[in-house]
């Protein structure tokens, strides 16, 4: 057996609190799902209870291939035996292991709260060891109740882009992201940093571009004035009415 690499981690989650990822994950990796031989996906570090691993396995299964399969992986021994009665194998399986993806293979993973309860000089090395196999990693964290999120998306060990997410009917400031940046990124919110001077011009956009139509219209206005002051804005705007915006890492200026 392989030695799980990694510690446990506090295990808090609810219901849907990573639907906002989940969503991303099927538009972002559909296409490699679709075209690998065998469409694996793990989970790291899904917690104290299976329910965000139970839902990812749904909503893959609904969006981008029926043969899709979930392992749930758990440093934790006691969390992977409370996790097993809502196993479904070959297509949700739950079992031991940490960084090193317990000697797996899949096409994706998705490692969310986890890098944030370690110490910044610790996710490089984290990253390469979850992209070793040739995964696409999505990792990132956000609120208890998945209303604000961020994650990066790695591959070969080096992060390729940053997504910022909101759910827009309770969405108040820009600000609200500082304290749910991934943890390559939380530490640099100062002046002099990309990712500060990325937040104050995102701030600076949503106050330009008040509106009485709803935070929904004003999310989107604000990613279109990012995009016209130069800041290379990702995607369009089927993902800017979900409340996202992704951008190249590092974080450019505009």
């Amino acid at each position: 057996m392989v030695r799980p690499i990694g510690a446990i981690t506090r295990g808090t989650t609810n219901p849907n609190r990573l639907r906002r990822v989940d969503n991303f994950i099927s538009y972002r990796c559909g296409g490699l799902l679709k075209e690998a031989a065998q469409p694996l996906v793990v989970d790291l570090g899904y917690g104290a209870t299976p329910v965000t691993a139970v839902e990812l396995r749904d909503r893959l299964a609904a969006s981008v291939r029926a043969d899709v399969a979930v392992v749930g992986l758990e440093i934790d021994p006691v969390r992977v035996s409370d996790a097993l009665p809502f196993a479904d194998p070959p297509w949700l399986e739950f079992r031991r292991g940490g960084f090193e993806l317990a000697g797996l293979t899949p096409v994706v993973v998705r490692a969310f709260n986890v890098l944030r309860q370690y110490a910044e000089d610790e996710v490089a090395a984290a990253w390469r060891t979850m992209t070793a196999t040739g995964a696409l990693l999505v990792e990132g964290t956000c609120d208890e109740l998945g209303r604000i999120a961020t994650w990066t998306v790695v591959e070969d060990g080096v992060p390729s882009t940053l997504t910022l997410s909101a759910r827009l009917p309770a969405f108040e400031h820009p600000a609200v992201f500082a304290e749910r940046l991934p943890k390559a990124l939380i530490h640099h919110n100062v002046p002099g940093h990309p990712v500060h001077e990325l937040l104050r011009a995102l701030s600076r956009a949503w106050e330009t571009e008040a509106t009485p139509f709803g935070p929904r219209q004003r999310w989107q206005a604000t990613v279109r004035r990012m995009r016209a002051e130069g800041w290379p804005v990702l995607d369009g705007p089927a993902r800017w009415r979900l409340g996202e915006l992704t951008l190249p890492w590092p974080v450019p200026s505009a």
